[in-house]
């Protein structure tokens, strides 16, 4: 498929420079562009494009609002951000909106015409330094205290255990403690976290990300 391209800038010279390198692109095709917002919602529904890469940057709304405004209309559009800014918030405020895929000013033709590519086929792709952004986010852990603070620590240890599916008998021998001191931490924990049995535990543990998959 030949994804239907509009782009939307503020800025005249880059908007002409990339709507020139797309134009050149034979597989890729260019329906229209856009120096505003507004503009940018009213082509869009008008062209029906595939995709639509768009600057954060402009005179009367935000990139973050018209793409908003844009997938409201139409989930199917692709919306390919292309911007210099490159801090964090910006970055998750396009990805709630529905932006598709982020990319920074300065990228080279391959990696923009990809881009479309990879957005009008309904994929996400990042640009080197902002997928270095959104993996390090999402693979942050929260402090082993944050859950289920109503734990002690070695409850925690326990708990992660029996998450895993682990016996009492094991989960003695792992952490060094008697049989007996791994009973009365599964009770407390049971009680703690208002679970009947070691199926609910695990379920209340695997959701709070302790585990295996299920």
């Amino acid at each position: 498929m030949i994804p239907r391209v509009l782009v939307v800038d503020d800025h005249p010279l880059f908007r002409f420079g990339l709507c020139t390198v797309l134009a050149g692109e034979p597989t890729v095709e260019l329906v229209g562009e856009a120096a505003t917002g507004g503009e940018a919602v009213a082509r869009a529904r008008e062209l029906a494009p595939d995709v639509v890469v768009m600057d954060l940057h402009l005179p009367d709304m935000t990139g973050i609002d018209a793409a908003r405004a844009i997938v409201r209309e139409r989930s199917s559009v692709g919306v390919l951000v292309l911007t210099m800014f490159n801090d964090s918030e910006s970055v998750f405020a396009a990805m709630r909106a529905g932006a598709r895929g982020y990319l920074l000013k300065g990228s080279g033709q391959d990696e923009i015409v990809r881009a479309v590519h990879a957005v009008g086929r309904g994929e996400a792709i990042f640009g080197p330094a902002i997928a270095t952004r959104v993996l390090g986010f999402f693979s942050e852990q929260a402090p082993s205290d944050a859950v289920f603070p109503e734990l002690t620590g070695r409850e925690r240890e326990v708990l992660a255990l029996i998450a895993d599916g682990v016996s009492n008998t094991v989960i003695a021998t792992r952490l060094c403690l008697s049989p007996k001191t791994v009973r009365n931490h599964v009770s407390s924990i049971f009680t703690k976290l208002h679970v009947a049995d070691r199926a609910q535990a695990i379920v209340r543990a695997r959701k709070a990300g302790l585990g295996e998959d299920l």
